[in-house]
């Protein structure tokens, strides 16, 4: 099963799915709205723990972010970790610009996860490819993660990996 291999190999294998430049940038915007959608989509039910309001969104993170910082790569799964905590912090301010908007906080949810999945597959037309969750399901952990790694690789970081994964993948085009 792939849910517990390493950051690399779930990352080549992703890479597969993703070697079109115009894919991936449709994915640094795409992924991020769908992670904003369903943090505010688990806004609800909420639970007071240690005198800290918890909401479903914040427990999906915490476990996701176990996951992440358990893939032997402290970089990418803390910087993953933090920045899908930036998005459900976020989430968590959508409602008063719903209201704001007219809309119910589960529409503008809604709104934003379409909105994402649109990107999504708008990019995956310029690929010729299915997404990679199709495949393995485990690719919906993977994209964000992959959309972080490709951000620190653009910060001339994770230099290692880029090479195994242009290796095993190609390189972008």
């Amino acid at each position: 099963m792939t849910l517990f291999r390493p950051a690399t190999p779930l990352m080549v294998r992703y890479a597969h799915y993703h070697r079109d430049r115009r894919n991936i940038a449709t994915h640094l915007v795409g992924i991020p709205l769908i992670i904003l959608a369903i943090g505010v989509l688990l806004l609800g039910p909420t639970w007071l723990v240690a005198g800290y309001t918890l909401t479903l969104a914040w427990a999906l993170w915490g476990i996701t972010s176990l996951w992440y910082l358990t893939r032997s790569n402290a970089l990418l799964g803390v910087a993953t970790s933090v920045v899908n905590g930036v998005l459900i912090a976020a989430a968590h301010e959508v409602p008063p610009l719903a209201q704001a908007l007219g809309l119910a906080v589960w529409q503008a949810g809604l709104g934003l996860f379409f909105m994402g999945w649109v990107l999504q597959f708008i990019g995956h037309y310029f690929e010729g490819r299915k997404p990679a969750f199709v495949d393995d399901v485990v690719g919906l952990l993977v994209g964000p993660m992959f959309v972080v790694g490709e951000m620190l690789m653009g910060l001339g970081l994770l230099q290692k990996m880029r090479m195994d994964i242009e290796r095993q993948a190609g390189a972008t085009r």
